[in-house]
């Protein structure tokens, strides 16, 4: 729905006076995500008031007045009840299945005065009438009466698959925590969930034929501290989901007219299988489970006994998961093994193919052809595309941006848009010090609600095969679902606006004043979204004499109200407004916080300006020397409690602190922690660079710039303290008054990198 003219102003006006400018209209946008298909406003209010009874007719109709009844219950809603037969005509709201209200997910919604109406022809489009109306209510009121504006909405969506993909092989999630992102996903009208349950780092779904692959493929240690006991010896963690548990969650997302696409990757992510099954991989390795990250270089072979195991354990899954595609991956299969065995390249030229590509476009077509025989079309990621032609039927899932969904569609295949460039949630969404562990490469909301997943570039008939846009969760920064849920929300918003509304109607601005309703809707259900999005970011740059500071507000996603204090109190809507950046004195203690509609939209936040504080810098706050791939990483321990988290160049460990003031400076103390370097590059091994050692267990070393002088050295210990830190004072020696500090520390990386956790500057004595 795009809004008229006059409900699309500039957000840095007040927002207040939005419900003045134009009538009769809504009072401000219509406070719905995804924006549906048209609405147009009515006269008046239905009040809405606990006992209120919902004129359901027929299964379909019952089952989702059911469901919305406890949606209300469970977020803090009035209570109402479903209506006696001989009483169901005189019910102020009805829910309604009928054949004229279009489509199979599409609905109709009428708020009147009198009288609440949902109808469509199948129970999805009830059901997402039902969520529509859920959100058109406050948040969490359960004992006063509810005024809904009148309103006639007519709805459907614009893309077939609205999906989320959940990794639970890398950081396992329980079924109760998985049936939690369910009901998330089902109040965004999405509705395909892509569950990732094999991989290099595990093997999560019981396959009664191979016992293995859950007994050892199921187990892995964690890497470092974290992987070892109070005794020393190391811990096993073991995890997978019994068939009847992934009964119980297809069973549940089918309640919430969601699908469930599970995804066994071929040929490689192999290595749980393999350590399970030897004989599986390429001249029977001997591999344990994978505990760390990146590209791993094993491979199914392409035996005739692996493709029988293959066939075997997808005859297995099959049945448990009665939608259309299965999920065979395809991606980020380096086949160096291939090309090096004797026995794989006698096995290629036995099949009569060209290469190793074609070989797994052979496998490809293999399960394809399996897959088709038991009524499933086989999906991939778009790496599948160079093995030669598809399979029948095969569809794509284009992650490397979009061109692999472009060739895709041209050659008639149906498209997933899900590219790493705009929809990969493990990706951090601010460039907040309060982020979690992931991958700073940012994809903030905004980048998020802006893809459009259909290019311009196809003509209509090949537009036609994109049927979908979908998310990603890998997890390997998240080992808890506090991480999964920070990851996903409010994100998830912007996911489901772009694949339900239509194209043409999208607005930011609009998205955004429409977002604080949908956060209440969250708390209320106890759904833990990220608040970085809505907190003050500061950008401090210290005066010549360090007497005073001048300091830069902002806010991620450009509400532009925000407000501050300097007298330690926390911020009101009445508080002093930013409209540039402040000088201060040092020492000053500055809260700031996002205002919407005279309410917070997140805990403020706080900047604490000492002398102290200006002299130090925490890894956030300092930049990459080259920024060739830099992580958020978490510490490797304790096992249990927090863990310290730092960002890292994991090519070139390299810090820098550009414009450092080293007048009056006699000395550097570097915080530092030290990981293991967990890494499986590929062949992107040859980027990671490191300074060679000068002594037995290296230095850590200073230079102004780079390239510069050394102006500071120190030996590094062989290992750090007990609590995992090392601090290290370190004397300068000819520094200017000013200098580009370029910190670093030398020796292999591997197995274990010393990392950066502040550096502080010490004054001479005197100063």
């Amino acid at each position: 729905m795009r809004l008229p003219a006059c409900f699309r102003p500039v957000l840095r006006v007040a927002l207040a006076a939005l419900s003045l400018v134009c009538a009769p209209a809504f009072a401000s946008p219509l406070p719905l995500i995804p924006a549906p298909q048209s609405a147009t406003p009515g006269e008046g209010h239905f009040s809405l008031q606990p006992g209120m009874t919902i004129d359901a007719r027929g299964e379909d109709a019952r089952r989702t007045a059911e469901q919305f009844i406890d949606l209300l219950h469970d977020s803090g809603g009035p209570a109402l009840t479903l209506a006696e037969d001989g009483n169901a005509e005189d019910a102020p709201i009805q829910f309604i299945v009928t054949p004229a209200a279009g489509g199979a997910e599409a609905y109709s919604l009428q708020v009147t005065p009198e009288r609440i109406q949902i109808s469509a022809t199948q129970s999805a489009g009830l059901f997402y009438g039902a969520m529509s109306l859920w959100q058109l209510m406050p948040a969490g009121n359960a004992q006063s009466p509810v005024q809904i504006a009148s309103v006639s909405i007519t709805d459907r969506p614009r893309l077939a698959w609205r999906g989320l993909m959940l990794d639970s092989v890398r950081h396992f999630q329980s079924v109760e925590e998985v049936e939690r992102l369910l009901d998330a996903m089902a109040i965004h009208k999405l509705n395909v969930f892509h569950w990732h349950l094999a991989d290099d780092q595990g093997w999560r779904i019981q396959i009664d034929q191979y016992p293995l692959l859950t007994e050892v493929g199921g187990c892995r240690v964690p890497m470092g501290d974290g992987g070892i006991g109070e005794n020393g010896q190391p811990i096993q963690e073991c995890a997978f989901y019994t068939k009847d548990q992934i009964r119980a969650v297809v069973r549940y997302a089918a309640q919430r007219h969601i699908t469930v696409v599970p995804e066994i990757d071929i040929p490689g992510h192999a290595t749980a299988a393999i350590a399970a099954y030897p004989e599986l991989g390429v001249d029977r390795p001997q591999l344990q489970v994978a505990n760390g990250a990146g590209v791993f270089p094993n491979l199914f072979n392409a035996d005739e006994s692996t493709m029988t195991f293959l066939e075997n354990v997808l005859g297995e899954v099959i049945p448990l998961f009665p939608g259309t595609f299965f999920d065979i991956g395809g991606d980020e299969a380096v086949k160096d093994s291939w090309k090096t065995s004797k026995h794989m390249q006698a096995r290629i030229k036995q099949l009569g193919l060209k290469d190793e590509e074609a070989l797994q476009g052979w496998m490809v077509n293999r399960l394809g052809t399996y897959l088709a025989q038991h009524g499933k079309r086989i999906i991939g990621w778009d790496e599948i595309l160079a093995g030669g032609p598809l399979p029948d039927g095969a569809a794509v899932m284009s992650w490397r941006g979009i061109d692999g969904g472009i060739e895709a569609a041209r050659k008639g295949h149906d498209v997933v848009m899900t590219p790493v460039t705009h929809l990969y949630f493990d990706y951090l969404q601010t460039d907040s010090p309060a982020e979690p562990p992931g991958r700073p490469l940012l994809i903030p909301l905004q980048k998020v609600y802006g893809f459009d997943p259909v290019p311009a570039v196809l003509d209509e008939a090949q537009r036609q095969h994109i049927i979908g846009v979908q998310a990603n969760v890998f997890t390997e920064h998240m080992h808890n679902f506090d991480r999964v849920e920070h990851a996903v929300f409010p994100r998830i918003a912007a996911l489901a606006e772009v694949a339900w509304s239509p194209q043409a109607s999208r607005d930011l601005d609009s998205f955004k004043l429409r977002l604080p309703n949908l956060l209440a809707h969250y708390r209320a259900l106890h759904i833990g979204y990220a608040r970085t999005p809505f907190q003050v970011l500061f950008d401090t740059t210290p005066s010549a004499d360090g007497h005073q500071a001048t300091v830069g507000l902002r806010d991620p996603l450009d509400y532009a109200d925000i407000r501050y204090t300097t007298d330690g109190s926390a911020p009101k809507a009445d508080s002093q407004r930013y409209t540039a950046p402040l000088t201060v004195p040092i020492p000053t203690t500055l809260q700031a916080a996002v205002f919407f509609d005279d309410k917070p939209l997140a805990p403020a936040t706080t900047l604490q300006l000492t002398s102290e504080t200006l002299r130090t810098r925490s890894d956030e706050q300092l930049a990459m020397c080259t920024g060739a791939l830099m992580l958020r990483l978490e510490d490797d321990g304790p096992r249990e409690g927090p863990r310290a988290v730092y960002n890292v160049d994991i090519f070139n460990p390299c810090w820098e602190w550009k414009n450092a003031p080293l007048a009056g400076i006699a000395s550097i103390t570097v915080r530092a922690g030290r990981m293991p370097y967990f890494f499986e590059l590929a062949h992107d091994e040859h980027l990671r660079t490191f300074k060679k050692a000068k002594s037995a267990f290296g230095e850590l070393e200073i230079h102004d710039g780079c390239d510069g002088a050394l102006i500071g050295s120190l030996p590094l210990p062989k290992d750090p303290g007990a609590d995992g830190f090392q601090t290290l004072t370190i004397p300068l020696q000819n520094a200017s008054s000013q200098a580009n500090l370029c910190v670093f520390f030398t020796g292999d990386t591997r197995p274990n990198m010393w990392v950066l956790d502040r550096i502080t500057l010490v004054p001479a004595a005197g100063n």
